[in-house]
């Protein structure tokens, strides 16, 4: 079973960045995709930005060109970074690769808010 622990989440005001990381107990690019969720109060979890394989990455509509995910071999981490954030990002953002298995993070909160 693949261990993933977040980090990074906390509360910032509108227009702020934040980055979120996850640290991966297997190899980060071990996995057929990699990505980043979230999950807002009331709304079904959504896909944030992934990566699959060797492609560029995907980004969600409503994060493109703010938003970056990245991985780094030698840290075996994943990571968001988030600029220009507003308040409908707000959510508990959660980290997940897909391989032979799905494993998941148990999840950051990120609160945008003046």
């Amino acid at each position: 079973q693949v261990r993933l622990v977040e980090s990074g989440g906390g509360l910032v005001q509108p227009g702020a960045s934040l980055t979120l990381s996850c640290t991966s107990s297997a190899p980060i690019f071990g996995f057929d995709s990699v990505g980043w969720y979230r999950q807002a109060p009331g709304k079904k979890r959504e896909m944030v930005a992934q990566i699959i394989k060797f492609r560029m990455p995907e980004y969600a509509d409503n994060v493109q060109g703010r938003f970056t995910i990245s991985r780094s071999a030698t840290q075996n981490t994943m990571t968001l970074q988030m600029n220009s954030l507003k308040p409908e990002d707000t959510a508990v953002y959660f980290c997940g690769v897909k391989g032979a298995t799905e494993s998941w993070g148990q999840g950051t909160q990120v609160t945008v808010s003046s």
